[in-house]
């Protein structure tokens, strides 16, 4: 490691009526993996904003880069001074190749008319090779075609054709299976090799002991501590980001359970799922894991009748049921809180008030078909404190939140449906080891109230805490089935990989 690439202090950030971020420091040297930690609202987000020169900081603030005082006047600016953010999404033009995503920011800095493709390819290559990714893919293909993990793989050569010497990872494994975990891994430890430093954002306790070399945690917007990697623990640093200490319980409820609420029956959608059986109780939770790509999610899809399945029944309450849209679910008390809360589960320029209550609006109009404000205030109040959306203020748009917030309003949405079966698809994606905890919480204070609970998930350790059953999918079919006593996560993946 050599001398420091990247040093800020006194920055601050403020928003009308929330400061975002409070007198913070970070830095980063070559060749290190440096983790920024935090919960959500901690502050993270508005820091990856200032660095990539998309806001700016409030004034007084200081950053130096290789020893030098600078702004960072844009985002354009800050990759010319060598910062490039891969953020979850990775920010790509899908229906462009891999060799145009690659050079996009040059062809339109030199905005000419004609362009010289056979350098365009030539550097697209050579920033492929540097990765050891060239036999993956070509620089021809087109970006839509190619798998989430070979997406990111573009995004991260972009950067490195871009001469970035730091490259910010924002939740870069959210979306990729643990092989391709695996071989993210090993592409950081490249980019460490070729002394680039990565600056690392994630909630994965895991991720962030594998790679991090070390960590500096914001809480509430504020600087808390930097500590080395060799020189803490995992409960250690969890209090530090929360400030409490924070235990992920195992929940399993295994007493006998109430009557059945939902029944699939040989339910089929041909090159999604097969055959797919099973049943859930009132009072019980019900994990559904398996490799990304096992079909859990489009199954769900289906019992909620956004897709519509080839063959088999659902019976609700043990009387069959034909459900052919969401709103035909919803009616028959089901709901589905989506993977994809920014896509499917919000609507992002809204209030969180609006959101919440956009399922059940009409629960809230009087005879005369209007809404009684003073009534529908009193209901989204109860559900922002009773999952601790930050801001706590209904008015706020969805869009200002953070992701574990969104994350939290999403929920608040669906469970004021007070459905009697509830499908949640990857409850904690994206959100911070302290929600985490009241995520779970919540899920298994709704079981205990009645509610038949699915949980789609595929952490392992979410599926051991939240669950009381577990089932296993594999290549669209369920391939094994355990009660949650004395379960680990080895015996799960024994069923969920060939």
């Amino acid at each position: 490691m050599g001398n420091t690439f990247l040093e800020i202090t006194n920055v601050s950030k403020t928003f009308p009526g929330v400061k975002a971020l409070d007198n913070v420091r970070f830095d980063i040297v070559p060749g290190e993996v440096h983790a920024l930690v935090g919960e959500n609202g901690a502050g993270k987000s508005t820091l990856i904003k200032i660095l990539s020169g998309f806001q700016q900081p409030d004034p007084g603030a200081r950053i130096l880069i290789n020893g030098q005082e600078t702004k960072l006047n844009g985002v354009m600016d800050a990759i010319k001074q060598g910062i490039s953010v891969i953020y979850q999404d990775f920010s790509l033009f899908a229906n462009l190749t891999v060799a145009e995503n690659i050079g996009i920011n040059e062809i339109i800095e030199k905005n000419k008319p004609l362009l010289n493709w056979k350098e365009i390819n030539a550097k697209a290559e050579k920033a492929l090779a540097f990765l050891g990714a060239e036999k993956d893919i070509d620089p021809k293909d087109i970006v839509e075609n190619l798998s989430v993990a070979k997406q990111q793989m573009v995004a991260i050569a972009s950067a490195v054709a871009q001469d970035a010497r730091m490259i910010i990872m924002d939740e870069p494994t959210s979306a990729l299976s643990r092989g391709e975990v695996e071989h993210l891994y090993q592409i950081i430890e490249t980019l460490k090799k070729r002394n680039i430093a990565i600056m690392f954002v994630s909630h994965k306790m895991e991720e962030l002991f594998h790679v991090a070399d070390r960590f500096t945690v914001f809480r509430d917007g504020q600087y808390v501590k930097t500590v080395n990697k060799v020189d803490v623990d995992e409960p250690t640093l969890v209090s530090l980001m929360v400030g409490r200490n924070v235990e992920i319980k195992n929940y399993a409820n295994l007493e006998e359970k109430g009557p059945v609420a939902l029944k699939v029956e040989g339910l089929s959608k041909k090159g999604n799922f097969k055959n797919i059986s099973f049943e859930v109780h009132k009072g019980e939770v019900v994990g559904i894991t398996g490799l990304v790509g096992a079909g859990r999610s489009e199954m769900a899809q289906a019992v909620f009748g956004i897709h519509h399945p080839d063959s088999g029944k659902i019976y609700i309450d043990g009387k069959e049921v034909q459900i052919h849209s969401p709103a035909e679910a919803l009616d028959n008390g089901i709901a589905y809180i989506p993977e994809s809360r920014q896509t499917q589960g919000l609507v992002l320029p809204k209030t969180i008030e609006s959101n919440i209550t956009l399922p059940v609006l009409k629960k809230y109009k009087n005879k005369f078909g209007i809404v009684d404000r003073k009534r529908q205030r009193e209901s989204v109040d109860k559900w922002v404190e009773m999952l601790d959306v930050r801001p706590n203020d209904p008015d706020m748009l969805a869009m200002q939140l953070s992701g574990g917030n969104q994350q939290k309003v999403v929920l608040a949405k669906w469970i004021s449906t007070q459905a009697k079966i509830l499908i949640i698809d990857e409850p904690t994606n994206g959100v911070d080891i302290g929600a985490k905890s009241e995520i779970h919480q919540i899920i298994r204070k709704l079981a205990s109230e009645g509610t038949a609970v699915i949980v789609i998930s595929s952490e392992l350790p979410e599926i051991l805490s939240v669950s009381d059953r577990v089932l296993v999918m594999r290549k669209g079919r369920i391939a094994g089935e355990f009660i949650n006593d004395a379960l680990t996560q080895e015996m799960i993946m024994s069923k969920a990989v060939v």
